[in-house]
């Protein structure tokens, strides 16, 4: 069976970094990171890109749709 590997981009200077994504996410591979955008926000940063399986909750619940999910198939 082919496993999937994920990764996301988000927009970092649209984030508001509300969370609800990372509440999510069941891997728990994305938080708010410590740093902030131009409009003072905290956004949110991957921990972990090998544990991301792509599943793009992440990107559903975004209320901003900052969350870009990408996805690759291995063998």
């Amino acid at each position: 069976m082919a496993k999937i590997k994920g990764t996301i981009e988000v927009d970092i200077q649209k984030c508001k970094g509300c969370a609800v994504c990372v509440s999510v996410c069941p891997t728990k591979v994305i938080e708010l990171g410590a740093k902030v955008n131009d409009k003072g926000y905290n956004y949110v940063v991957m921990l972990n890109e090998d544990d991301c399986i792509g599943c793009a909750g992440c990107a559903m619940v975004c209320p901003d749709s900052v969350i870009t999910v990408y996805k690759k198939k291995f063998e």
